[in-house]
């Protein structure tokens, strides 16, 4: 099937594959003794869980999962006001400068390239710990998200409706509005709802560096070792997950 430059590049590509798992599993020291005594750990974590201390939830995890809530919405919501400019100046048939264009993909890619745990104790650092904190957080996590799947978006986009709409006289403001918007509408709507479903995993663990939301009522929670509230605080996260899947 293959020649034989074609099967020693395979298996050098196998044996370069092999090597780097090898030399990965070397530099992270995984120790034999704590993988075997792991079942036993989760186990006994569990134990102490059960059972959940479900009154706690009123005083103690409503109002921390709201605002987790309103981190990943009004971040969502920042994101797209951010993300929208550099989505346009992404686009080569919107923006045909190869300048403009490497620059917005550039903001996006650096946005992508950095964790929403980074931005979060980056914010935490210079608005101190808080909601706002973690929604700018989110906010420049998804700008990169969202403007590079607008942009693609919108090279996608059907040259013929466009050309009428030029032939016809509309301006760059009419042929974005009747000519681009309905074609990227459903497309938009999609990225919109998916980065808010993964902003609101994302907001959940934001508090564990003190950017608000229930992250930080499990962290205190963990640390005070009241692991029954640890086990309401799992159940309102994961119901808050399952509840965004619908």
């Amino acid at each position: 099937r293959f020649e034989p430059a074609q099967r020693l590049a395979r298996f050098a590509i196998y044996l370069a594959m092999v090597a780097a798992v090898m030399a990965a599993l070397k530099s992270i020291e995984v120790i034999p003794e704590f993988l075997l005594d792991a079942p036993e750990q989760m186990q006994d974590l569990l134990v102490r869980m059960w059972p959940p201390e479900f009154a706690y939830y009123p005083q103690g995890v409503h109002a921390a999962l709201l605002e987790t809530i309103h981190i990943a919405s009004l971040g969502t919501l920042l994101s797209v006001l951010l993300a929208l400019p550099f989505g346009l100046l992404a686009a080569r048939n919107l923006t045909p400068l190869p300048v403009l264009n490497y620059f917005a993909k550039l903001v996006l890619v650096s946005s992508r390239s950095v964790n929403s745990l980074v931005w979060a104790l980056l914010f935490v650092g210079i608005f101190g710990p808080g909601a706002l904190a973690g929604t700018l957080a989110i906010a420049c996590r998804s700008v990169g998200f969202v403007g590079k799947l607008v942009g693609e978006a919108l090279e996608e986009a059907q040259r013929g409706p466009l050309e009428a709409l030029a032939a016809a006289g509309a301006d760059t403001g009419q042929l974005l509005w009747y000519g681009y918007w309905p074609q990227i509408k459903p497309a938009f709507w999609s990225i919109l709802l998916l980065r808010w479903d993964i902003n609101v995993r994302e907001s959940a663990v934001l508090g564990l560096v003190g950017a608000g939301g229930i992250g930080m009522a499990m962290q205190a929670a963990i640390d005070l070792f009241q692991w029954p509230r640890v086990a309401v605080i799992l159940a309102a996260m994961k119901a808050i997950q399952l509840l965004s899947l619908r």
